[in-house]
């Protein structure tokens, strides 16, 4: 099976790309590099375009069996800042995907989605038929793409997995890849950079939540254990020709001052921090409930925090070295 992967210059298109190679699939990488790197597609077939790119992307879609989606613009902030960017891209231009890979007779295609679709939900963990209620522009872009699969489905016959995901973290334990933000936003490797001395004392936000140390919870999975699970839903929905929602977690919560004391016992080094007001919107507590993709996939996540942040440390003294 030839597979797109959108996105597939990006952190956890990457590493989805290298799990669909070593189950021997071809592999062929979309990215218009906005956010992606080129060193993080180094070695594989990459066609830099983007997905409102009706030609070029009819291109690339013509030579593949598969889809694989994670070309949408994640940071939660911004999307309330600016939802314009939000809308267009991932769902007028997610869209123009969608259209491409029918028009192509692509039937197989496999949705980054997001726990953020959820909103605060009222109780964890979370299971797949949670009222779905996001709370900013981003989980509702996420939201109305996985509506449109639906639609689809019914419509034109294109079989679906909608992964929600939760806090993807961690790097691929070859430290050849890992994670590349620009700006970073995500708790673990601005700790790591606090620690290392190499960014700023890491912001808490909030140390007044109804948890037992007082920060948010959330349930950290490992990026190579999402990618594993992404080659498993393609095989399902290609081989069953029914369609999935699963969410994809570990079931597990860690709180954002454990966090802190994993990143201590891995580097050895204390986690500058400071404490800062709430952010909108934050739920105390995120964490899945991913028993039915452990029921349809037979997937579970195999790497704990401490395996996340040991990778992650691993992957940033790597990119120092190489840039000192």
């Amino acid at each position: 099976m030839t597979v797109l992967v959108v996105g597939g210059a990006g952190y956890i298109g990457s590493h989805a790309a290298r799990a669909l190679s070593l189950r021997g699939e071809n592999v062929i990488l979309y990215d218009n590099l906005s956010t992606g790197f080129r060193a993080l597609a180094e070695g594989r077939d990459l066609v830099v375009g983007d997905i409102a790119d009706v030609d070029r992307l009819e291109s690339a879609m013509r030579r593949v069996d598969a889809v694989m989606h994670f070309a949408a613009h994640a940071y939660v902030g911004e999307s309330v800042e600016n939802p314009r960017k939000y809308f267009q891209n991932n769902v007028v231009a997610g869209l123009n995907l969608l259209d491409t890979a029918v028009r192509c007779g692509v039937r197989n295609f496999v949705f980054s989605s997001t726990c953020a679709v959820y909103g605060v939900p009222a109780r964890t963990p979370i299971t797949e038929d949670f009222p779905r209620e996001p709370v900013n522009p981003y989980g509702a872009s996420k939201l109305f793409f996985e509506r449109a699969l639906h639609a689809y489905q019914h419509a034109y016959g294109l079989r679906y997995a909608c992964l929600r995901y939760f806090n993807a973290a961690g790097a691929d334990e070859s430290g050849e890849l890992g994670e590349l933000h620009e700006p970073e936003t995500h708790l673990i490797p601005l700790a790591l950079a606090a620690a290392s001395g190499s960014g700023e004392p890491l912001s808490i936000f909030g140390e007044d939540y109804p948890t037992p140390d007082g920060t948010c919870v959330r349930d950290f999975i490992h990026v190579n254990d999402l990618a594993e699970a992404h080659v498993l839903a393609l095989q399902n929905i290609s081989d069953s020709g029914e369609s999935l929602v699963l969410n994809l977690g570990t079931g597990e919560g860690h709180s954002v001052r454990e966090v802190l004391a994993v990143v201590k016992q891995v580097t050895g080094r204390e986690v500058p921090h400071k404490i800062v007001p709430r952010r909108a919107g934050d739920p105390p507590v995120l964490v899945a409930d991913a028993s039915k993709a452990k029921a349809l996939l037979g997937w579970k996540a195999q790497r704990n925090l401490t395996d996340i942040i040991s990778t992650a440390w691993n992957w940033m003294q790597k990119r120092a070295a190489i840039t000192a």
